[in-house]
């Protein structure tokens, strides 16, 4: 028997442009919790790699955040390791690995996965993908073709990137 119901188009993307060692980014979490508050499922937001070279933990809290999405836990591995960026700037790769015991998962297979690079494509072609469409700091958005800058101010962007999402919404019920 098949489903005659016309296909459920696909959500718009958020994609944000992200580094977990960035204040910034931080600062961000209170955004994008409010827009996955009141979008849900409607607008899919998709967290993009972009190390910064002045951030000697970024490359690997990276690597260690692809895992912790493997294991499902990705946006709270990423929200708990922005919390305390203090600790990631003083220990490094034992504090990822930790924030991935506290949350449950198997900190074993992410510390495997910190030593054998088995993410490493992953986060560098997020970078240069970031690079290619202008990407320079984070936090960046990128929804609707359009890219916001976070990095200098998060005044605003809230706002904004709620008027592109109702507005693709809208299109796609019209």
């Amino acid at each position: 028997m098949s489903d005659s119901s016309p296909a459920r188009p696909a959500a718009p993307v958020l994609e944000v442009w992200c580094e977990l060692q960035c204040s910034d980014c931080r600062t961000a979490l209170d955004d994008l919790r409010a827009l996955r508050a009141r979008y849900g499922d409607r607008l899919e937001i998709r967290l993009r790699h972009f190390p910064l070279e002045k951030h000697k933990h970024a490359f690997a809290a990276a690597q260690a955040a692809e895992e912790a999405w493997e294991q499902g836990q990705g946006w709270p591995y990423v929200e708990a390791v922005l919390g305390r960026l203090d600790e990631l700037d003083r220990r490094g790769e034992s504090f990822l690995v930790e924030v991935a015991a506290e949350l449950g998962l198997d900190a074993e297979e992410v510390d495997t996965a910190l030593i054998d690079g088995r993410h490493i494509l992953v986060v560098d072609a997020d970078q240069a993908e970031g690079k290619a469409i202008g990407v320079t700091g984070t936090p960046t958005y990128v929804i609707g073709g359009e890219r916001l800058d976070g990095g200098k101010s998060q005044e605003g962007l809230r706002a904004r990137i709620e008027e592109i999402a109702d507005r693709l919404l809208a299109d796609q019920e019209a």
